[in-house]
Parts: C-alpha cells; sequence; structure tokens
C-alpha cells in the first residue's frame, strides 16, 4: 500500500486513533440523521388525523407531540454529537500532523524536505484539514444511509413510482461523479501548488527585505508576486468552478426530480389514490432526502480531493512508509497536565575521538560532491577544515553529521560505527552552527534559549563566550530585543554570535562551527576563540579560511575538488599546498561567503 491508494482504505487504517471516539460520533449522527424519518411519519399521521382519515390510529395532538419529541430529543443528540466529533477532529488532525513532523524530526537517516518550507506549511494546514473533513463525511455517512435507506423505504411504502423517481438524481450523481474524477484531482492540486508558490515567494521576501530595498527593485518583486497571485486565482477559480458546477448539476436535478415528484403527488391527491397525510409525508421527507443525495455527491468530490491530500502528505514524509502516518499513536489529549511532546537527550558520553574514512557523497545530477574523505579529530582538539570556495567543506560537515545521507565510508565516534548520524550527533554529544544561521523571529532571549528554563547567568556566560554581551548591552530592551524575521534587525556578526551563544548553551561534547567567523572581524573572531579555549576543554571541528582560526588549529584539514590532499598543522600542509598561505594571510576585509552547496 502506497500514498497514492485509495484513500478509503488508508482512512480505514486512520479512524483506528482512538477509534471509539470515532464509533460515538458516528452513532450520535446516525440517530441525528435518521430520526427525521420519525418526524415525516408523525407528520404525515398529524395531518391525516386533521382530515379524519381512518389510517391515521391516533389524534392529531399525539402525533404533533412525537414530533415536538423527536426534535427535542435530536437537540440533546446534536450536543453529544459536536462534543465527541470536535475531540475527535483534533485528535485525526493532530496525530496526522504529529506522525509527519515526527518522521521528519527523529527518523533515522538525513531529513530534508522536498520542497519549500512554505509548502510543506501548506501540506501541514490545507492537506491534513481535507483528510479531516473526508473523515467527517465518514462520520456524517452512516446516518445519511440510514436516513436515505429508512425513508426510501417508507415512501416505496406510499407510493412505488414517486418514489423512484425521487431517486434518478442519485444514479446520475454516480455518473456525473465518475466523469469528473480525474478533472477534480487535477485542479485540486493545481490549486494547491500555486498556493503554496505564493506562499513560499512571501516567506522569501520578507526575509529578503534589505536585499530587494537595496537593489532598487521592489516594483519588480511586487509584479512578480501580481503574476503568481494571479496563477493562483485561475487554478482556485478551476477548483472552486468544477466543484460549483457539480453542486449546481445536481442541486438542479435533484429540485427537479422533487418538482415531478410533488407534481405527481397532487395529481394522486385529486385522483384519491393518495391522502393528504401521505402529501404532508413526502413534503417532509423529500427536502432532506435531496440533501442527503447532495451529500453523497459532494462526498464524491471529497473523496478525490483526499486522494491529492494523502498524495502530498506522502511526498513530505519522504520516504516513510504509509504505516507511519496512519498507525495510532498515544498523544495524551486527554490528559490535563503533563508534557506529552517533550523529546528525550541522549545519555552523556565523554567524547574521546571521532573517526571519518572514506566518506562519499554526490549531489544529486552531478559528480561534485566528496570522494573518499578521511581524518580524525581527538578530545581538547581545534580541527579546522579549509580550501577554496566549492571545495566540499560544508558538504563534509553535512554529510558528517546526517543532514546528507552518505554512499559511503565511516563515522566512528569512540571506536564504535555511527549508523544513524542525524539522530546521533545531536546535544549533549555533539552541537553545530551553519554556515547561514536561523534565527526565529522573536526575542533575542529565546533565539539563544531555545525555550530551555536557563538562569541569566548561564544565558550571560553564553553571551561573553559568543563576543556578544557588549551587543546586547547596548541594545535599549537587552535580551528582549526582537530580532525580526531571520534575525534581519542584527548584523550579519551579531547573528553569527548569536548561533555560536546558542550552540554553547547546549554544553555539548563536540563543537561543529561552519564558517562561523566569516560575517567577524579579525579581533572578534581572534576574542570568541580566545575565550573558549580561556573556558576550559573544548573539541572543534571548524570550517574556516581565516587565519585565527588557521594559527590556532592544531590540524588542517585542505580539501581540493572534495578530496582530501593534505591534513597536518599549519606548518605541515604550506608545502603540499603553497596557496593556503594565501589563505592564511588573508586580511579581514569583506568576508567571502562559500555557497550553500559548497
Amino acid at each position: 500500500m502506497t500514498f497514492s491508494t485509495n484513500p478509503l482504505k488508508l482512512t480505514a487504517l486512520l479512524v483506528r486513533q482512538r477509534s471509539w471516539l470515532f464509533v460515538v460520533s458516528s452513532l450520535f449522527f446516525l440517530l441525528i440523521h435518521a430520526l427525521p424519518v420519525l418526524t415525516g411519519v408523525f407528520m404525515g399521521g398529524l395531518f391525516d388525523a386533521l382530515t379524519g382519515a381512518e389510517a391515521a390510529g391516533a389524534g392529531p395532538w399525539t402525533f404533533l407531540a412525537l414530533a415536538l419529541a423527536t426534535d427535542v430529543t435530536r437537540i440533546f443528540l446534536l450536543w453529544g454529537g459536536i462534543y465527541t466529533w470536535v475531540s475527535y477532529y483534533m485528535e485525526v488532525t493532530l496525530h496526522l500532523r504529529n506522525s509527519v513532523l515526527g518522521h521528519l524530526l527523529t527518523a533515522a537517516g538525513s531529513r530534508r524536505l522536498p520542497d519549500s518550507p512554505s509548502e510543506a506549511v501548506t501540506r501541514f494546514r490545507d492537506d491534513v484539514n481535507d483528510v479531516g473533513e473526508y473523515v467527517e463525511n465518514w462520520v456524517d455517512f452512516w446516518g445519511v444511509a440510514a436516513y436515505v435507506v429508512a425513508a426510501v423505504a417508507v415512501m416505496l411504502s406510499v407510493n412505488a413510482v414517486m418514489t423512484l423517481v425521487a431517486c434518478v438524481p442519485l444514479v446520475l450523481m454516480l455518473v456525473l461523479s465518475n466523469l469528473l474524477r480525474p478533472h477534480i484531482r487535477a485542479a485540486r492540486r493545481g490549486a494547491r501548488e500555486t498556493t503554496s508558490r505564493v506562499t513560499d515567494f512571501l516567506g522569501e521576501t520578507f526575509g529578503s527585505v534589505q536585499a530587494v530595498q537595496a537593489a532598487g527593485r521592489e516594483g519588480a518583486v511586487l509584479e512578480r508576486f501580481g503574476r503568481l497571485n494571479a496563477d493562483r486565482k485561475r487554478a482556485a477559480l478551476k477548483d472552486t468552478l468544477l466543484t460549483e458546477l457539480f453542486r449546481s448539476v445536481t442541486g438542479n436535478m435533484v429540485n427537479v426530480a422533487m418538482g415531478i415528484v410533488l407534481l405527481m403527488g397532487a395529481s394522486a391527491l385529486r385522483q384519491g389514490t393518495f391522502s393528504v397525510g401521505d402529501f404532508a409525508l413526502f413534503v417532509t421527507l423529500l427536502p432532506r432526502l435531496t440533501g442527503s443525495m447532495s451529500f453523497i455527491g459532494l462526498m464524491f468530490v471529497q473523496h478525490k480531493r483526499t486522494g491529492v491530500a494523502y498524495e502530498r502528505l506522502g511526498r513530505l514524509m519522504v520516504d516513510a512508509p504509509v504505516e507511519e502516518l496512519v498507525t495510532p499513536r498515544r498523544l495524551g489529549l486527554e490528559q490535563r497536565e503533563g508534557e506529552p511532546f517533550r523529546a528525550e537527550r541522549p545519555a552523556r558520553e565523554r567524547f574521546e575521538r571521532l573517526e571519518v574514512e572514506g566518506l562519499t557523497y554526490s549531489h544529486p545530477g552531478t559528480s561534485d560532491g566528496l570522494r573518499g574523505v578521511s581524518f580524525a579529530v581527538e578530545r581538547g582538539e581545534f580541527v579546522v577544515v579549509t580550501g577554496r570556495i566549492g571545495s566540499g567543506k560544508t558538504t563534509l560537515l553535512r554529510v558528517l553529521l546526517g543532514m546528507l545521507p552518505k554512499e559511503g565510508g565511516e563515522v566512528r565516534w569512540n571506536g564504535r560505527v555511527v549508523d544513524d548520524p542525524a539522530s546521533f550527533f545531536v546535544p549533549p554529544r555533539s552541537a553545530y552552527t551553519s554556515q547561514v544561521p536561523r534565527l526565529f523571529s522573536d526575542s533575542l532571549r529565546e533565539n539563544v534559549t531555545l525555550g530551555r528554563d536557563l538562569t541569566d547567568a548561564e544565558v550571560q556566560e553564553a553571551l561573553e563566550l559568543a563576543v556578544l554581551a557588549p551587543d546586547v548591552a547596548a541594545m535599549q530592551a537587552g535580551l528582549e530585543t526582537e530580532v525580526g524575521a531571520r534575525g534581519v534587525r542584527l548584523s550579519g556578526g551579531q547573528v553569527q554570535r548569536a548561533a555560536a551563544a546558542r550552540m554553547l548553551l547546549q554544553d555539548a561534547e563536540l563543537l561543529v562551527f561552519d564558517d562561523i567567523s566569516s560575517a567577524l572581524d579579525v579581533d572578534t573572531e581572534r576574542r570568541l576563540w580566545d575565550g573558549l579555549f580561556a573556558h576550559g576543554e573544548v573539541t572543534c571541528l571548524v570550517v574556516s579560511h581565516r587565519r585565527a582560526a588557521l594559527e590556532r588549529a592544531d590540524r588542517v584539514v585542505v580539501l581540493d575538488e572534495g578530496c582530501v590532499v593534505a591534513q597536518g598543522s599549519l606548518e605541515e600542509v604550506l608545502p603540499v599546498m603553497p596557496e593556503l598561505a594565501l589563505l592564511a594571510e588573508e586580511p579581514a576585509a569583506a568576508p567571502t561567503v562559500a555557497r550553500a552547496s559548497d
């Protein structure tokens, strides 16, 4: 079974999540939808009693009381049904989001979003809601089906021809739904994709305000946004048009059938083969019967849409099996206290030695990457990986830490093979700061602590080690300063030092820096390294081409075109690669930031 399997089968597996709530909700709505059949029977009896028909069998007040009692019962059932359904809807949608996010964060191997973060947000929101609506359809379906069967049975007992005419639209809806199936799926997929592109462009724009203003391209950005919005408008109109076309055609078919039935009833009434009570029965049951038919037709449409939703969620989960999405798990929503989502940190383990042997990786569609990279890091060492732009420095760190899947080679921690680097290289074993650190649109304190309950002294110590304390002291709001989207209100150096402080607060055995000093001046960088090593014994693996880092290095690993061409002390590697001397002597002018695929 795959994510493109019939959504009915996937939903049948999904509703095993606290299935008793699904069953109770379905029972409530079974009664809510089916009880109006009794209302129709009682209304027929009421009018028969008022006209003195012998078939009434009771007085008008009795039938009126029974009809009112039925409606009051439905009100109480509706309260219970809404309560249980809302609880179950939250359970199912949270289960889906929890499954997708849990797989992305904790599954073995590297995890990369197949599309942009904005696209992922769209799938978390809209596609999960589509599945939730489909589950809601099935909660209602049993009651709607029971009403249709009971109403048709009652109406058949009165007049079979009129009843069959009333059921014709249901057959036509099935045929129309089958004809529109591919168009509905394509339209829904197109609407979701164009919405994702608009959301993605907005996120990128808000994160690049300064770059757009500096280039004076505000007009071009707005023009591009207008084109994307026009594409989204066309796709959304097509999706809505198909849905409303189906709704309109089926609705009109139902209304025409209902009109024909009423005309036939009026004719039979004049001929004396149809009592006033029979006519009242048909008039009472027909509107809800036609509404039930329309619901079944729209349920077919939602079935197609849900198929698209499952496919998109499956793509977001990359290589996950279907069972990862639909297998029941305890979410703890019924608990009023506790922290059911807090992940346990691995036990602290003293670091002694990291060995990398024959690490190999190729960027998709190219021959660039890593080829047989080998080196080691001992406890207390400061190891620098350097080389020209595009030599594979950042790629090496990402493959080593499991952010990219290695194609060959081995990584050993204290002599043990690391099978899944992505889940192994986390605090307190290691901490990592990327080449382009990401900050959240929140206060500087929240960005540094990441919500952890830390004392002011601990935070202040990390700020001082990251050489950020003087900057914070100069800010009017101090640690409560809002940094803006992706830290746009801070300088490049402040963003990198905030990320360094965040990493230092993890108290990890191995610190991994990816060109953290690229936006720092020489004096600030030197103070950062001096303060870090003066604080105590630390082990660092650093990507850098800056003089302060190279001079401090216990070992320098030189990469060229994804291969290690030299390693040892700075003095030892200079004869092997003379151009490295130029890197070591590079002045601290405008820093060079290597490309993301470096």
